[in-house]
């Protein structure tokens, strides 16, 4: 009696190690299925929990591997039903002015920023790790939103993740046919679209580095000279959960300086998102030198200049998601 509960015991914290190897990929897959950090958690932990549920009638004909997608991808599709798109600012209209009023559109549902730390492996293989980055930006996720839910999936299988059009047929109980039309439709609407990025991820080397350097300097003084050098000429900005979107430098530096000027004398902690270098931007608060969380940047890079300032206001929840103290740590 006691060895065979021995061995149950020995059983199943093999088959947790082995479920939590996939844990990080499976974040990363449901994560552009749905486009929220805090969903994609409850989709995976959902998938692990059915998989501990069925494990009895898993006879290993498949791979572990492929068998934890399948429930995955029902799990999103599920939680997809009859659900509005995750959206991003620049769904909503044209491009705004530094005069335009901050409004918020009704019961929108904002793509939100995930760190790379739940999904992408630190000490994985170069070229995985830049292919993980690319499809994790926060244009190509919002573009995916734009696709009907099973296309979604079989984009994300088949172009990112590298599936057989014969694999992503078995793990969606469909024909290679239908895959590969589905595929072609999936290519047709983000081709036909200008939601995609306009350019690769850029790996940071210590050019780019430097650059975010200058960046922090830059944004720390509130030296708009300094930023707009900074800048390229058609940088965005955007503030979710407000609907108006920027874009060109003096329009950039002109909110700044305009309905913007609270931020005069933040301070900005490093962090990363999306694949893409992030800071926690915390605003003075007060007399005494006190501050407050008050957005999560994330910075995108293009042709040696930033090309987007994402900042996301809903610092209850990013803030701990990423790790980020409830003030910033005291100068040098």
């Amino acid at each position: 009696m006691t060895a065979n509960v021995a061995g149950t015991a020995t059983a199943s914290a093999d088959l947790e190690l082995r479920l939590e190897a996939h844990r990080r990929e499976l974040t990363g897959y449901c994560y552009r299925m749905l486009g929220s950090a805090f969903e994609s958690e409850d989709a995976v932990q959902e998938t692990m929990l059915r998989a501990w549920r069925k494990i009895d009638g898993f006879e290993g004909r498949a791979a572990l591997k492929s068998w934890l997608y399948r429930i995955a991808t029902n799990v999103c599709l599920d939680m997809l039903k009859g659900r509005q798109r995750r959206a991003r600012p620049m769904d909503f209209g044209p491009v705004g002015t530094p005069q335009s009023a901050l409004t918020t559109q009704p019961e929108v549902t904002w793509l939100e920023p995930i760190p790379d730390s739940r999904v992408i492996a630190d000490d994985g293989d170069p070229a995985e790790i830049a292919q993980a980055q690319e499809t994790l930006r926060l244009a190509f996720v919002g573009a995916l939103q734009h696709l009907p839910p099973r296309q979604r999936a079989v984009l994300i299988l088949r172009e990112v993740l590298r599936w057989s059009a014969a694999e992503v047929a078995e793990l969606l109980d469909s024909s290679v046919a239908s895959v590969n039309s589905a595929l072609q439709r999936a290519r047709a609407a983000l081709n036909d679209s200008d939601l995609t990025p306009d350019g690769p991820a850029v790996a940071l080397d210590a050019e780019q580095d430097a650059l975010l350097g200058r960046y922090v300097a830059a944004f720390e003084r509130y030296d708009m000279d300094a930023l707009v050098a900074l800048l390229r000429e058609d940088a965005t900005l955007s503030m979710p959960p407000y609907d108006l979107w920027l874009r060109g430098q003096q329009h950039v530096v002109d909110w700044m300086l305009g309905l913007g000027h609270g931020c005069r004398g933040s301070r900005l902690v490093a962090s990363t998102a999306n694949g893409s270098p992030a800071f926690g931007q915390y605003r003075p608060s007060g007399p005494g030198g006190s501050f407050e969380p008050w957005a999560l940047q994330v910075i995108e890079l293009s042709d040696g200049r930033i090309s987007a300032i994402n900042s996301f206001l809903d610092t209850a929840r990013l803030f701990p998601l990423f790790g980020l103290p409830a003030t910033p740590p005291e100068p040098g």
